[in-house]
C-alpha cells in the first residue's frame, strides 16, 4: 500500500492535531469514546446497527421495521428500505430515511427509542440538520423537492422545489448554503439556508449522484457520480466554480473527509472494486492510498477526531474500521444486510450504557457471499461479488457487476451447473449497467441452494449465470467456486 508522505499540509499542534473534523459541524478534534456510536442502515432487514467505537463492537439493533415478505402485506406498518441517516448537532437526534414507507424515523441516541416517524414525498433518499440544528431536511429524490421538517412540530413546514431528484444535501459549516446534489438530473444546486432559494446552479458531469459531502474548513464540496464511476470537486465559495472531476471507478459511492497530521484527506468508497480510494486535497487533489476492504462498500463517516474512517460493506453485512494515519483496516463489525449509509457521531450517549431498545442481529447477520468471474474472452474483465441475504423462508440476493458493457441490458438466470453447458435455466433478473459498464441487480425468493452448503433437504444446488438478454447461449459471468457464509 502507498504510504502519505509530505509535510506541507502537517498539523503544528502537536501529535493529536486539533483540526476541523466532520462537515457540516467544523469542530475541532473529539477523540474516539464508549460515549459516541456509530449507525448503519440496513436496507434488507431494515434496521439501524449500532456500534460502539470503543471497543468497536455491534450492541444491535433497532428494528424499524419486519424483512420481506412480511413487509409486503398491505397491513404492514412498520419501515420499509431503511436507507439514510444524519444527526442533529448536538449528536441527541438520529433522522433515519426509509426509502419504501416514505418516511423519516426520529431516533433518541441516548436511548435507540423512536421518538416519532413524519411522513414525505415519494423515495425520499438522504436526510441531514442545518447546523444551527433548528430544520431537518429531506431530499425526496422520487420527486423534485426537499422537504423541510420542524422537529419541534414533527411535521413538514415548507419544501424547497429544486431539480428533479435531490439526491442529498449537505451544508457549510457556516450554515449559510446548503448544496443538493441530484440521481436524475445532471444539476447540483446551491440553496441559501436562510432563504430557501435556490441561488446557483451547477452543472454535474452526469446525472446519477447519491452522495455530497463538504469539507470542514468550508472550502470544497466533492459529489460521486455513481453511474459514470468520477468524484467532481467544486468550491464551496460563490461563484462554486468546478476545480476537479476524477476518474475514480465503478460503483462510486460515498465520499467524506478527515483530518490529520499527515493532511487534509477526502475518502471514497468505490463499490465495484471493493476498496477505498484516498486523495489528499488541494488544488490538484492526488491519490496516495487505495485500501481493500471488502465487498461493495458504500457509506462511510469519519470519527470525531479524524482518527478512524468508519465504512459500511454492502454485500459483506460487515462495517469496517480504518485507521487514517496508516490508511489500514483495524477491525471488522458485523452488521445488518444491504448496508447503505453510515454516520459516527460523538458523544451520542452522554450517560449511561446506551443499549437500551436495542434487539440481536438475528437472521440479518446470515448471508453468504459468493463470486461471479468471466466466462469466455469477450469479457475478460468482467466479475461480480454476490450476497445471498437470508430473509427466513426467502432470500434475497444481490449481484454487483463491474467490466460489463455500458448502458446494456442482461439476464440473470439460475442454471444447473456451473459449467457449459449449464443445463436448465430459469430467469432471475435483469441486471442494467451504468455508463462505465457496472450494475447491481437484485431478486427474492428460495435462494439458498446457491449456497455451497445448501441446507439439509434443500433442492438440488443450483448456480447463478449472466447471459447477454435476449441471446441465452452468450454466457458472460458464471458462478465461481470461492463462496463464503456467515
Amino acid at each position: 500500500m502507498k504510504r502519505i508522505y509530505g509535510l506541507a499540509f502537517f498539523c503544528l499542534i502537536g501529535p493529536a492535531c486539533a483540526c476541523a473534523q466532520q462537515a457540516p459541524w467544523g469542530r475541532a478534534d473529539i477523540p474516539v469514546s464508549a460515549r459516541d456510536r456509530v449507525y448503519a442502515a440496513n436496507q434488507t432487514s431494515n434496521t439501524v446497527s449500532v456500534i460502539d467505537p470503543a471497543s468497536n463492537k455491534l450492541l444491535g439493533v433497532i428494528r424499524l421495521g419486519d424483512p420481506v415478505p412480511g413487509a409486503l402485506s398491505p397491513l404492514y406498518k412498520g419501515q420499509l428500505l431503511v436507507h439514510g441517516l444524519g444527526y442533529s448537532p448536538d449528536g441527541k437526534t438520529l433522522a433515519v430515511v426509509s426509502i419504501a414507507s416514505n418516511s423519516v424515523t426520529i431516533i433518541d441516541t441516548a436511548t435507540n427509542a423512536v421518538r416519532g416517524v413524519v411522513y414525505v414525498g415519494r423515495s425520499p433518499h438522504e436526510a441531514f440538520f442545518t447546523p444551527s440544528g433548528s430544520e431537518l431536511w429531506v431530499t425526496v429524490r422520487g420527486e423534485d423537492f426537499i422537504s423541510v421538517i420542524d422537529l419541534g412540530q414533527m411535521k413538514e413546514v415548507r419544501r424547497i422545489t429544486l431539480a428533479n431528484g435531490p439526491g442529498m444535501t449537505m451544508f457549510g459549516t457556516d450554515g449559510r448554503y446548503g448544496f443538493v446534489c441530484s440521481s436524475f438530473t445532471p444539476e447540483l444546486d446551491v440553496v441559501d439556508v436562510a432563504s430557501h432559494q435556490i441561488i446557483k446552479r451547477l452543472a454535474q458531469a452526469s446525472p446519477f449522484c447519491p452522495n455530497i459531502a463538504v469539507s470542514p474548513e468550508n472550502d470544497e464540496v466533492w459529489i460521486t457520480l455513481k453511474d459514470a464511476g468520477k468524484v467532481q470537486v467544486f468550491s464551496a465559495k460563490p461563484p462554486f466554480a468546478q476545480t476537479a472531476l476524477l476518474e475514480t471507478g465503478p460503483i462510486t459511492n460515498h465520499v467524506n473527509f478527515a483530518n490529520n497530521r499527515n493532511g487534509k484527506f477526502a475518502y471514497v468508497t468505490i463499490g465495484g472494486l471493493g476498496v477505498v480510494k484516498v486523495f489528499r486535497r488541494g488544488a490538484t487533489p492526488e491519490l496516495v492510498a487505495t485500501i481493500p476492504v471488502g465487498e461493495l462498500p458504500h457509506g462511510l463517516w469519519p470519527s470525531g477526531d479524524g482518527s478512524r474512517i468508519y465504512v459500511a460493506l454492502e454485500n459483506s453485512v460487515q462495517a469496517v474500521a480504518i485507521d487514517t494515519l496508516s490508511n489500514q483496516v483495524i477491525a471488522s463489525i458485523p452488521i445488518g444486510q444491504t448496508s447503505q449509509a453510515l454516520v459516527y457521531v460523538p458523544n451520542a450517549v452522554p450517560n449511561g450504557a446506551g443499549t437500551e431498545n436495542l434487539a440481536p442481529l438475528g437472521d440479518a447477520g446470515n448471508t453468504a457471499r459468493l463470486t461471479l468471474e468471466a466466462a469466455g474472452s469477450a469479457l475478460p474483465d468482467a466479475q461480480a461479488t454476490v450476497a445471498v441475504n437470508s430473509l427466513g423462508f426467502l432470500d434475497l440476493v444481490q449481484i454487483a457487476a463491474r467490466g460489463l458493457s455500458p448502458k446494456k441490458q442482461y439476464q440473470v438466470y439460475l442454471a444447473e451447473s456451473a459449467q457449459a453447458p449449464f443445463g436448465k435455466l430459469e430467469p432471475l433478473s435483469v441486471l442494467k449497467t451504468n455508463p462505465d459498464g457496472a450494475g447491481i441487480a437484485q431478486a427474492i425468493g428460495p435462494l439458498k441452494t446457491l449456497a455451497a452448503d445448501a441446507p439439509a433437504g434443500a433442492p438440488s444446488r443450483r448456480f447463478l449465470i449472466v447471459t447477454e438478454l435476449k441471446d441465452s447461449s452468450q454466457v458472460v459471468l458464471r458462478q465461481s467456486a470461492a463462496s463464503s457464509n456467515h
